[in-house]
């Protein structure tokens, strides 16, 4: 066998050969990224890419994804985020506000465009065009987005506590009757959680703008108060709720910052806050641009969240971290794993969120008598 080491040779020496077929043009992503993604962070690419189809998208597998960086505005919501969450493959979300902000510019039928980057940002103030690096849009977006928020905002169903995924979830039912009247299809990644049951979660929701016209209501006599301990117990209650099940939790991280340590921290709240016996995460991927030797949360390592309880010490060979653009690795892997799995039953865990947390509230009852 080739790929076999020679009597009393190195088991180094024993995996596959470098040997890729010639690239001709034909190559779907899928099929590119197994032939040609053979090492450095192309291949923990194509690694992170086939533990999600192999393994993390198993029935009995509960996945949360965790998002950061402009990735709305770039279209990546509606190129890669909404086909994930469509076929199953997303179970629950935490994403930065911006993310979720910027996304319902696409559902309320607002223009983004493509500029550059090397202009003079005194001139795009001047005409009141915006830019995220080599994004251009009209500061009306911003005005407009505001508007629609604070109208909604005005609702009498928000004029209570809640946490941010209820906040998301009703959010995200305007904006897709916004949708509907506009004749817009699959364009906001907050209405496609809202169709598909996926609850979506805001670690900070002060940090973006629909924190701050949730604040601008307030001042005018609103009653919406977001409450971050709802938060807090609800994705706990959702990991402890699939390994109770008898199934697993993954993470899929996309960037890093806060929304990757709030996906991360449930199993330290299970055993550490609520002294609850639990193991970690049982999966781990992430695509980021950050170094883990500056001590940044974005470039952490699943071996350093295993000294945290974060991910199970016994899970770590089903762990990746790919060093890579989320710009270009999100669009590849979307397409490799639709390209190589069929589309999941979703688990709708955002319908589920009062049986999981009266599971939690038990067991730490139970815990502490």
């Amino acid at each position: 066998m080739p790929n076999e080491p020679e009597p009393g040779g190195s088991s180094y020496l024993s995996g596959p050969l470098i040997d890729p077929p010639s690239i001709d043009g034909s190559e779907r992503a899928a099929d590119l990224i197994d032939r040609a993604f053979l090492a450095y962070n192309a291949g923990r690419l194509r690694e992170a890419c086939r533990l999600f189809v192999e393994k993390v998208l198993e029935p009995d597998v509960t996945i949360g994804l965790s998002l950061s960086g402009a990735l709305s505005p770039a279209g990546l919501g509606m190129s890669a985020l909404i086909p994930l969450v469509e076929a199953g493959f997303v179970d629950w979300i935490i994403s930065t506000g911006a993310i979720l902000y910027h996304d319902a510019h696409f559902g309320l039928g607002l223009e983004l465009r493509r500029g550059r980057p090397n202009v003079s940002d005194v001139e795009l103030r001047q005409e009141g065009v915006v830019r995220i690096y080599d994004i251009f849009f009209d500061y009306k977006v911003l005005l407009s987005t505001d508007a629609f928020f604070r109208q909604i905002l005005e609702g009498e169903e928000f004029q209570r506590t809640m946490g941010t995924a209820e906040l998301h979830h009703l959010c995200g039912g305007y904006v897709r009757e916004r949708e509907k009247a506009l004749g817009l299809h699959r364009k906001s990644l907050l209405a496609a959680c809202y169709e598909a049951g996926v609850p979506v979660y805001t670690p900070a929701p002060g940090d973006s703008s629909i924190g701050m016209n949730v604040a601008e209501r307030a001042l005018a006599g609103g009653q919406l108060c977001i409450d971050s301990s709802i938060d807090v117990n609800e994705t706990a209650a959702i990991v402890l709720g699939a390994k109770r099940a008898g199934g697993k939790s993954a993470v899929v991280i996309m960037g890093g910052g806060s929304p990757k340590n709030f996906v991360l921290q449930t199993e330290p709240q299970i055993q550490e806050v609520l002294r609850l016996e639990e193991a970690g995460h049982d999966y781990f991927i992430q695509i980021t641009d950050a170094r883990p030797d500056t001590g940044g949360l974005s470039g952490a390592t699943p071996s350093e969240a295993v000294s945290w309880g974060k991910v199970d010490p016994d899970a770590l060979p089903d762990t990746v971290v790919c060093y890579l653009d989320v710009s270009v690795g999100l669009p590849l892997f979307t397409a490799y794993a639709l390209a190589r799995c069929k589309p999941r039953t979703p688990k709708r865990l955002y319908d589920r969120r009062s049986e999981l947390l009266e599971l939690l509230e038990r067991e730490y009852r139970e815990a502490r008598d």
